[in-house]
């Protein structure tokens, strides 16, 4: 990854973020996506991609994906499109799960998170209680307890 361009002026800058944030419309227009708001190491995205890409496309020959992030903070939006020509919404019925299990798994060699800027919600709950330690489970639920001791800040999202 040697390639980058910056921005020489407000112009340029504008265009760019235009640019990046036409991504998920671009996306949208293509049909249903399996999403991932993930984070690693900066110096391990490359790395991170290139075998998750193989991983994922040896399993599913044809899925499109589109990977795009923040300069510099470890947040990657790791995204599998169906084959062109396929039944995206059968596609994301059929294999989301597994889809996702792969890519999750495929973080842990590399110190990854499999939630970044958008959080837990509602969606990831589940991955939450398989994925981090009672340990860590105990320390932010006595955070949260801190920060919401009534309990009326996000009730039954993230820490059931």
């Amino acid at each position: 990854m040697g390639d980058a361009v910056v921005a020489e002026s407000l112009a340029q800058s504008q265009g760019l973020w235009h640019l990046r944030e036409s991504i998920p419309l671009a996306q949208s227009e293509e049909g249903l996506n399996i999403k991932h708001d993930i984070a690693l190491p900066v110096s391990a995205i490359p790395a991170f991609v290139e075998s998750t890409d193989a991983l994922l496309l040896a399993r599913f020959p044809g899925a499109r994906l589109v990977n795009f992030g923040h300069l510099g903070d470890g947040n990657l939006h790791y995204n599998l499109q169906c084959p062109e020509g396929g039944d995206a919404k059968r596609f994301l019925a059929e294999h989301e799960h597994e889809v996702n299990r792969i890519v999750f798994d495929a973080l842990v060699p590399f110190g990854g998170s499999f939630s970044a800027e958008h959080g837990i919600g509602a969606l990831k709950v589940a991955e939450l209680a398989a994925r981090k330690s009672p340990v860590a489970l105990a320390l932010m639920r006595r955070v949260k307890a801190a920060f919401d001791p009534q309990g009326i800040l996000n009730p039954g999202r993230v820490l059931a």
